[in-house]
């Protein structure tokens, strides 16, 4: 199975998504299908080139176009200095003499050369060489795909759709104008007197059907989408603003043809202007939509702003400046003060500071040397260096942070689940309701059991209702309201460090009520050192942190990094030592110069039999101070301990207070011993202290805590804590942002920062809080307007809803939701958690 996501145009309300949706999930080999009506986009998971062409054809097949990006890399290249076709021909032979060249194409007329090649056997830098060496100048280099294909298509259809607002203003005016300014006697008004409907009815008549069809054209789409559904069986949106507005035209056709043949009271039967004010008000409103959809993806244009567009390479001993699609692993990259690091690699050569605030939110540049990595997008501060590229393209750290944000902005949350399942048979509804509430009014009027309005016939007064009912619902409402703030929820994430996996994530985030914490490298810095060495009778005290540290020199546990750091910071040798093993959970054991070494916890030196009772009261002093004592043991014997301890964070206890004010319950979980957990633990403001647990029981420790009916969220290193991570209700991976696809977490934080942990639970909080209001509006909207067109105000002496009202409601309810998703754009990070620099 493959994931893959693809552009879909056409689509106008949620009743598209979902027959799109459900449409792919019928194809054989499909495991997934979830359309974002917000970004107009189909993420599907299947398996194989032949399924995803199957889904490709299906979607078009229904109507719907699927903009795919294209598949092979293709430049255009202008060129100047050519004067006849001899030119052409010469400089196409020498660009398809180069290795990797498929196709050149040399355009005379435009003095362009439009070239197909593979990016791994030739460089474009190649190409323009190529065409200098032949005696021409190649000028920049226009690629596809270079730029952002997507937010120009988008930019075209605001573009578009603002232009045909304004056509369709621009003729909808003087058609309100004409239609309403005699109806409502307003004289004092100019009017035309020549075009009074009752001096001249026709020519009235005439003049307002030549208004209304500049505003139909502007608005065919509607038309043309709206029939071509309702043919299909799946009317959207647009097949109830196609059906309203057509029957108020052709009833207004059919009322100028009684016109002509003598009846002039049927002037006062057109409703031109009802179906061209509908028209332009829904234009307004899809013109604000699409606007206000395009900033809901701002997070991502701004991460992908972050990239430089160039690298210095070296190629044949010299400096060589090329676009940075064209670095390749492998490539020595050369970067000069105050430049960006084009991509991930390795320094090779010299010495410099990297501002990496863009990935960890510290604000102090971090020293590099020679075997150090660098990232992509990360700006060099002083010295020049020169590095080996290891991560280019969609690898870097940049990439996969942006390909994790889209991802999730495309996700649905289990919340969306229900607007899913009424948009599905939203419209069909409608239409129900629609006809039979106006063939119930008609039938009512008919026999005298309800008033029609004044100057109305029974037949208008049904019309109206049937109009109304059409175009005052809104299914775009239902199908934007979570996908937007999604978008803009897990964008403002990732402007502050904090990457949200999914839709699901960021909803089970705010049900939290307990979060557990891991201590090493999360509560504190896992910077562990010797504090103390204490000795038993006649053992010196070098000699007991040589042996110990020679005995660690084979662990990668941090507490026996710090014993051999000790060790080395003093001075000391170590000895060689033989037959290391680790004892997961409690220590090690080695031979040393004919001596059998223990070094670990108090479980180990339980279960080898050797007492503490020496140094009991200092072992229990030292944990007492939040110290971890290291029991050492020679041959058999308790020979000392080396104490170690770890720095707490600067953010954890202001972290650990501001759940607390959230009312969450905080726990640590730990393999220290119950004295220095409970120590350490004290100093922060713990809850519930979780102590000398092993690695591989903290997910059982986790389960303990859901079986209690808690909602858990689990935060770790993402490596030593993943079992414990999956387990729990949300993982929440603490990585330094260069480990963002840690498969095990919910919810990575890109920086070593505690306090964006309740940033996370709080943007959660915002963001559900925000698509439940958004729901309510959208449900809201629909429950109450439709059952106001219907006319059950009027039933009871109300007035009765005006189509053109009716549109203008429509209208603004998707804006609506839109603009109150926006507001999350405002979200400010508690406390001191820092927005990274984007």
């Amino acid at each position: 199975m493959q994931n893959h996501t693809l552009s879909i145009g056409g689509m106008t309300c949620a009743a598209c998504a979902g027959r799109i949706e459900k449409t792919v999930r019928k194809i054989e080999g499909v495991s997934t299908a979830t359309v974002n009506l917000a970004s107009e986009k189909l993420f599907v998971e299947c398996a194989g080139d032949q399924t995803l062409t199957s889904v490709k054809e299906a979607v078009v097949k229904i109507g719907y176009e699927v903009l795919d990006k294209p598949k092979r890399t293709s430049i255009t290249i202008p060129i100047s200095g050519m004067t006849c076709a001899a030119c052409a021909q010469r400089v196409e032979k020498v660009i398809k003499k180069l290795e990797g060249i498929e196709t050149a194409t040399v355009n005379l007329a435009t003095e362009k050369a439009t070239v197909v090649y593979n990016p791994l056997k030739v460089r474009v830098s190649a190409v323009k060489e190529a065409i200098e060496k032949a005696g021409y100048t190649a000028l920049d280099v226009s690629k596809e795909g270079a730029v952002d294909q997507d937010k120009l298509r988008k930019e075209k259809e605001i573009k578009t759709l603002w232009t045909k607002f304004i056509v369709a203003a621009s003729f909808g005016l003087p058609l309100l104008y004409i239609a309403m300014v005699p109806m409502i006697k307003v004289f004092t008004l100019p009017f035309p007197h020549a075009l009074s409907p009752m001096r001249v009815p026709l020519i009235y008549a005439l003049v307002e059907l030549l208004l209304v069809i500049p505003i139909i054209i502007a608005g065919n789409k509607f038309y043309t989408v709206g029939f071509r559904n309702l043919i299909h069986r799946s009317p959207n949106m647009d097949s109830l603003i196609a059906v309203g507005t057509t029957a108020a035209v052709l009833y207004s056709v059919y009322n100028i043809f009684e016109i002509a043949g003598g009846n002039v009271h049927a002037v006062d039967a057109l409703y031109f202007e009802t179906a061209g004010v509908i028209i332009a008000l829904i234009l307004l409103g899809k013109s604000l939509e699409a606007v206000s959809k395009g900033r809901t993806s701002e997070a991502i244009k701004k991460l992908m702003g972050l990239a430089p567009k160039t690298a210095i390479i070296i190629e044949n001993g010299a400096e060589k400046e090329i676009p940075i699609d064209e670095v390749l692993p492998g490539d020595i990259i050369v970067v000069k003060p105050g430049a960006k690091i084009p991509v991930d690699g390795v320094v090779t050569e010299g010495q410099t500071a990297i501002d990496e605030s863009m990935l960890t939110g510290e604000s102090m540049p971090v020293d590099k040397k020679a075997g150090d990595k660098v990232y992509g997008a990360t700006i060099n501060a002083n010295g020049a260096i020169r590095f080996r590229a290891e991560k280019v393209g969609g690898e870097t750290a940049l990439a996969r942070i942006i390909k994790l944000v889209e991802d999730a902005q495309g996700s649905k949350a289990p919340i969306a689940h229900m607007a899913d399942i009424v948009s599905g048979y939203f419209v069909p509804i409608v239409c129900a309701i629609a006809v039979g509430a106006g063939i119930a009014w008609f039938a009512a009027a008919s026999a005298g059991l309800v008033s029609v309005p004044a100057g109305r016939s029974t037949l208008e007064f049904a019309l109206t209702i049937f109009i109304s009912v059409l175009v005052i619902a809104c299914p775009c409402a239902l199908g934007l309201a979570t996908p937007t703030a999604i978008m803009v929820g897990t964008g403002k994430g990732a402007e502050n460090g904090i990457l949200i996996k999914s839709g699901g994530a960021l909803e089970t985030a705010h049900k939290i009520n307990t979060i557990v914490f891991d201590k090493t490298g999360t509560i504190t810095e896992g910077k562990p050192e010797v504090t103390d060495v204490v000795t038993a009778a006649g053992v010196a005290r070098d000699y007991l942190l040589q042996i110990s540290a020679s005995a660690e020199k084979g662990s990668e546990h941090p507490l026996g990094e710090a014993i051999v750091r000790g060790a080395q910071n003093q001075g000391l040798a170590l000895f060689a030592a033989d037959n290391f093993q680790a004892i997961t959970g409690r220590g090690i054991e080695a031979d040393i110069k004919g001596l059998k070494v223990l070094a670990g916890n108090r479980k180990l030196m339980d279960e080898k039999g050797i007492s503490l009772a020496e140094l009991e009261t200092e072992s229990d002093c030292l944990a007492g101070e939040g110290k971890t004592p290291m029991y050492i043991a020679l041959d058999g014997k308790l020979a000392g301990i080396v104490a170690v301890a770890d720095v707490l964070k600067k953010s954890s206890r202001a972290a650990i207070e501001s759940l607390h004010n959230m009312g969450i319950e905080v726990v640590m979980i730990t393999g220290d011993n119950k004295k220095t957990a409970a120590a350490i633990a004290g100093q922060v403001g713990i809850d519930r202290v979780l102590s000398e647990v092993l690695p591989q029981d903290k997910s059982a420790e986790v389960k303990k805590l859901q079986d209690e009916g808690r909602k858990v969220a689990m935060v770790g290193d993402g490596i030593n804590d993943a079992p414990a991570l999956v387990q729990a209700d949300i993982g929440i991976a603490i990585g330094s942002g260069t480990d963002v696809a840690m498969e095990s977490a919910g919810i990575v934080l890109m920086r070593s920062d505690l306090m964006d942990v309740p940033t996370a639970i709080t943007l959660s909080k915002r963001t559900i809080r925000n698509i439940k209001q958004n729901l309510f509006w959208a449900f809201g909207y629909n429950v109450l307007g439709i059952p106001v067109a219907a006319g059950v105000l009027y039933l009871f002496g109300g007035p009765l809803l005006n189509p053109i009202f009716a549109a203008a409601a429509m209208s603004m309810s998707s804006v609506s939701v839109l603009t109150n998703a926006l507001r999350l754009k405002r979200f400010k990070a508690p406390g001191a958690a820092r927005p990274l620099k984007l």
